[in-house]
């Protein structure tokens, strides 16, 4: 019996490992931190971004497996700003990393040209943006939609 809880276990640890070196190629190919980096002028501090997002990665894996039983009633922090800060930094990280793939693929320069915005672009950013917002607060807030 044991050998097959071993086998499972060794399993489930080489397809993890293999998923995450796949997602962490990702990230590295669209070139996320860099661009964070050259952004944000904290050029200085890449070795930190690629921590913070290897943390990141393993909390969240860490959430999803163990989920139920993790609480966020941090000792500093009550549970509600606790998941709001956990909320806006995976918000900031999924947006990140979507503009990343959008830069990567042109897809930006594309529809600017077929919109032929010539002016506005960061105002169109923050109305998406904004309307993302309103409709996240929509759903989790009011329970619109569920």
């Amino acid at each position: 019996m044991w050998i097959k809880q071993a086998f499972l276990f060794l399993t489930g640890l080489c397809a993890g490992g293999i998923i995450a070196a796949g997602v962490f190629a990702f990230i590295a190919v669209i070139g996320l931190v860099p661009r964070l980096a050259g952004r944000t002028h904290t050029a200085k501090h890449i070795e930190l971004y690629e921590d913070f997002i290897v943390l990141g990665g393993t909390s969240g894996n860490l959430l999803s497996l163990y989920g139920s039983e993790l609480s966020f009633d941090l000792p500093f922090l009550p549970g509600s700003l606790a998941g709001a800060a956990f909320g806006l930094a995976s918000g900031v990280f999924v947006g990140s990393l979507v503009m990343s793939l959008a830069e990567t693929l042109d897809a930006v320069p594309v529809l600017i040209r077929r919109l032929k915005l010539s002016v506005g672009l960061p105002w169109m950013i923050l109305s998406l943006a904004l309307g993302k917002t309103a409709g996240a607060f929509l759903f989790f807030w009011l329970g619109f939609g569920g």
